[in-house]
């Protein structure tokens, strides 16, 4: 709901900020064309109408509320599009900017499910990362006390095969049948790395950022974007 924003996004969905004349959601589905995506899945929440008019502007978008989406986490959201994910997928989050060159990245990895990671960034919030020596994830955590060590920092951009997101389905039946509906995509990626192995794929030189609020957003409009528009040209 982006209330760290505070006024920004009272009214409009974290996706909706602009930043030099594109909004973060619309500069990530020009990324994820270029890419050759063909089929975009949006799981809305807050404001949900600026998405479904966003959609009529391209016919490979879909929207899907998650009626409860205020008392429940992103996992519930994810869950909720089960019905139209039929094939592997990429999972985004809205609030990211990014170098679109992840993308390719994660889609030509050898891997089937690929957890898109990078260096530190000290951009606080942070979800930090425990892999094993073959850079497989143990474990995820904001908080860096509860891991054994960190190797990386989650993007917030994920490859996922069928085969994994039956994975995350189940478990995620199994969490809200305990009444832990306010869980994240996170967790269900760290319990299914019990049953299978999923990469984490750290590209230290990968730019991004998420924006959660106004330093985040300084931040993005002062280094990110720079950073980035000078590597697209």
């Amino acid at each position: 709901m982006g209330t760290r924003l505070k006024e920004r996004t009272k009214l409009i969905p974290k996706g909706f900020l602009e930043l030099n004349g594109i909004t973060l959601i619309e500069r990530s589905i020009k990324n994820l064309l270029a890419e050759g995506i063909e089929k975009i899945v949006i799981g809305t929440g807050h404001a949900s109408e600026y998405y479904e008019e966003l959609a009529t502007k391209y016919p490979q978008m879909l929207c899907v509320k998650n009626p409860i989406y205020y008392e429940t986490g992103s996992l519930y959201t994810l869950f909720g599009l089960k019905n139209y994910l039929d094939s592997d997928f990429l999972l985004l989050e809205s609030d990211l900017l990014y170098q679109k060159n992840g993308l390719s990245k994660i889609i030509k990895h050898t891997e089937k499910t690929v957890i898109l990671a990078s260096g530190m960034t000290h951009s606080n919030d942070e979800v930090f990362i425990e892999t094993d020596e073959n850079h497989f994830l143990r474990a995820m955590s904001k908080k860096p006390e509860e891991l054994n060590k960190i190797d990386a920092e989650l993007t917030g951009i994920n490859k996922i095969s069928r085969q994994t997101f039956e994975k995350m389905i189940d478990f995620a039946k199994l969490e809200f049948s305990k009444g832990n509906q306010h869980i994240h995509y996170e967790d269900a990626f760290v319990g299914v790395s019990r049953l299978e192995n999923i990469f984490v794929y750290r590209l230290d030189d990968f730019i991004w950022c998420e924006i959660d609020d106004e330093d985040h957003l300084k931040r993005a409009l002062d280094n990110i974007l720079p950073l980035i528009l000078q590597k697209e040209k």
